[in-house]
């Protein structure tokens, strides 16, 4: 195979655009070989192309190598079971499933190793992300103590939660804020600092917009280690802020405006409070702008690694399989909040999935939610995300 013939099933807000990266030739060794979309009037811009109102259709249709499956949440993990076990390549949008246990349906069905299977996490390929990885997986901060990070400038007006009827809903999104937009900063987290040990998370419905949904959250995450971190994220903030603060035995680091400040102690500070004679003093400090080189490729870096993957064995930018992680964490701030406690890690997969089909039975939208294992030989339906 020389060139990827790629469908993207859902053409709305996220899948037009990988529809116009791949007719741009942005990816060069792939072509747009089908779309699919249940509103036929979505598909006319398209003219040329295979076009589909079924993602069974498509998938099936022997026109393509490789699908993007560019759906409400619900419907990824849906049509991308039903991909795998048509032997296709699969790259699904964020977040890869609703719940930890669609994850893990999901995950199950990718049973050949040939087959590529990605998550688009565009967000992996910000260079001042990977830098701070990079600190913290070389050493270079010793052990992490404390993180902040407060990631406001997801700001959505009303209208925006209007344009669609499946939007910031619980049967057709399962989540407001850490479902839709802040997915890409979950995934940041656990892939810099991993996972953490417990969560407790205060998650306010519906407080700046008229939604049944999560638009304001505040967590407190613990590791195994002490180490603790504060997660503040919303879309009802304006102007808003993405600071991301990291205190670690090697000196604190400071993540805002394309910036990261780097303040390292001479001496780390435990070994230094143990060790110095004075009761005041503190350690002596470097401070270091770091350069980092700008915010990557981001989607079409992604899409571009996906290719790669499927001609020459690259290795993914974001394996699907990890999207596990950051779902987890974003059910387990839910559960709790719900809750009103604390939720160890891992998460009761059965149990919040259980709570979740109870919200959805109050949900006003009222879409039905076809389990995995029902997708083969039968046509999906979705709306465009």
């Amino acid at each position: 195979m020389k060139q990827v013939s790629i469908g993207v099933i859902g053409v709305g807000n996220m899948g037009s655009g990988h529809a116009k990266w791949l007719t741009e030739k942005q990816a060069p060794r792939a072509e747009l070989a089908a779309v699919c979309d249940v509103n036929p009037e979505k598909l006319k811009p398209y003219p040329g192309v295979k076009t589909f109102t079924s993602s069974a259709e498509l998938i099936r249709s022997g026109v393509v190598d490789a699908v993007i499956v560019a759906t409400p949440h619900y419907d990824h993990t849906t049509i991308g079971v039903d991909a795998l076990q048509q032997g296709l390549h699969v790259l699904v949008e964020k977040p890869i499933s609703v719940h930890k246990a669609d994850c893990e349906r999901l995950i199950a069905a990718h049973q050949n190793k040939k087959q590529v299977f990605a998550a688009m996490f565009n967000q992996r390929t910000d260079r001042y992300y990977q830098k701070i990885r990079d600190l913290i997986r070389s050493g270079e901060l010793g052990e992490i103590r404390r993180v902040n990070w407060t990631i406001t400038n997801w700001f959505r007006t009303e209208a925006y939660y209007t344009s669609g009827g499946w939007r910031a809903t619980w049967a057709g999104e399962g989540g407001g804020v850490l479902l839709n937009q802040c997915p890409h900063n979950i995934d940041l987290f656990w892939w810099m600092f991993g996972m953490p040990q417990r969560v407790r998370a205060f998650c306010h419905i519906g407080r700046y917009h008229n939604i049944e949904v999560e638009d304001d959250v505040s967590a407190y995450f613990e590791y195994p280690n002490g180490a603790h971190a504060v997660f503040l994220t919303s879309t009802g903030e304006a102007p808003g802020t993405n600071r991301l603060e990291i205190a670690a035995e090697r000196g604190r680091v400071v993540y805002e405006n394309g910036t990261i400040r780097f303040q390292r102690n001479e001496i780390p500070m435990t070994e230094f409070s143990q060790t110095s004679r004075e009761s005041f003093a503190t350690p002596g400090a470097w401070d270091v702008t770091i350069p980092a080189g700008g915010y990557g490729g981001q989607h079409v870096e992604v899409l571009r690694n996906f290719v790669d993957a499927i001609l020459d064995g690259t290795p993914l930018i974001a394996p699907a399989a990890e999207g596990i992680n950051s779902v987890e964490l974003a059910n387990a701030m839910l559960y709790s909040s719900f809750r009103k406690e604390t939720i160890e890690l891992p998460l009761d997969a059965s149990g919040y999935e259980a709570h979740l089909k109870q919200l959805i039975s109050t949900s006003k939208f009222k879409k039905v939610v076809v389990e995995p294992a029902a997708v083969v030989n039968m046509a999906q339906s979705f709306n465009t995300k």
